[in-house]
């Protein structure tokens, strides 16, 4: 008896099963070892992979042990500082409430604070591609000179190198900060010193920054709503620590937002984190339009905000003076570190179950930073 599929007439071809549309669209990424995906500059779990898999052995005995951090902590003579190095390729170079200028001292300036060191000093490199707009480049460098002046760094040293039409998408910008380290203020913060009973701490709302360069590459109409957050950081850290030497744990929640920053905290220190949806501040516009474009929040880069974790006796004190701060005055509890459940975040959501909070597997938001 020859098989066919139920239903269909003698002499007529069953119609093929029809493809699954998510099989070539879904964004969760296939297992790809030979060749580097879009997805790998996610900061998710690719990003964690790559680090892991092909750049951490290599440089690993040159580099000092424990967990990744923002910047490198060094003593040169005693003197304790910091430094780190980041690459900016948003796109557009032009967003609400910034550009790739004003990202570079930024976030440069607050992956140095984040490992509790003021700015001392900045480098600069531009990778320009030929044709690119003079008066563009004009205007990205002065927004450059004017961050960093804002936020007392100096740039000391740049370079500029051209690339072909079509080698670089008309602007690349690496920055290099160096930072000292503040005397006085306890144990440097750091990934993996989150302990149960720690108190989950943020500055402010989450969400702006993604949400604001998307609105703009793709023409969604929410720039009259939605700015981007950037801003630096530093003097809110340099408060905190001015309060109260128990902050273990000082994070800025860029590429793969909020939910990154805290499993990255929650595996490098065996812990788990508990968070509370309702304590969680999103902006409306940002919240509509997440829903509208099926974000996570939690998932949506921020440039001006961090999350901090801190002794549980100290916590009313720095939240105190967090709120005294203009990058601080919107601090809330969001949530609290537990035993349980290593390794995890987990949400209480704001009908009271709970869903685990992951960190993106592909990649939601490309050339947020």
């Amino acid at each position: 008896m020859t098989a066919r599929a139920r239903g269909a007439r003698p002499g007529v071809r069953a119609p093929a099963p029809l493809p699954d549309p998510l099989a070539a669209t879904c964004p969760a990424p296939r297992t790809e070892t030979e060749h580097v995906l879009l997805g790998h500059g996610s900061g998710g779990q690719l990003s964690a992979r790559l680090l892991a898999e092909v750049i951490v052995p290599a440089l690993g005995p040159a580099r000092p042990g424990g967990p990744p951090e923002d910047a490198a902590v060094l003593s040169v003579e005693g003197l304790g500082l910091a430094m780190t190095t980041d690459s900016f390729v948003v796109s557009p170079l032009f967003f609400p409430g910034g550009d790739i200028g004003t990202l570079a001292v930024h976030g440069t300036v607050n992956d140095l604070a984040m490992v509790g060191a003021m700015p001392l000093a900045l480098s600069i490199a531009y990778v320009i591609e030929e044709g690119f707009a003079i008066g563009d480049l004009r205007r990205i460098t002065g927004s450059v000179a004017r961050a960093a002046q804002a936020a007392g760094v100096a740039v000391v040293t740049g370079d500029t190198k051209v690339v072909g039409r079509g080698s670089a998408d008309g602007l690349f910008v690496t920055s290099t900060g160096i930072g000292r380290v503040l005397p006085g203020a306890g144990a440097v913060p750091g990934a993996s010193r989150a302990r149960p009973g720690d108190v989950v701490l943020l500055s402010g709302p989450i969400g702006q920054h993604g949400i604001a360069v998307l609105s703009v590459r793709e023409g969604l109409g929410f720039e009259a709503d939605i700015a981007s957050d950037t801003r630096p950081l530093h003097r809110l850290v340099a408060a905190m620590l001015g309060r109260s030497p128990e902050v273990h744990v000082l994070r800025d929640p860029t590429r793969g937002g909020l939910a990154s920053a805290l499993n990255e905290i929650a595996l490098a220190s065996g812990v788990g984190i508990e968070l509370e949806e309702a304590r969680i501040p999103v902006p409306g516009p940002v919240e509509a339009a997440c829903e509208l474009l099926g974000l996570d929040p939690l998932h949506v880069a921020n440039e001006g905000c961090l999350v901090a974790i801190v002794a549980p006796h100290a916590a009313d004190d720095l939240l105190a003076a967090m709120r005294a701060t203009p990058e601080g005055c919107g601090a809330v509890r969001i949530g609290e570190v537990i035993a349980a459940r290593p390794g995890r975040v987990t949400l209480r959501t704001l009908v009271g179950s709970q869903r685990i909070v992951d960190m993106l597997v592909g990649e939601q938001l490309p050339r947020i930073c």
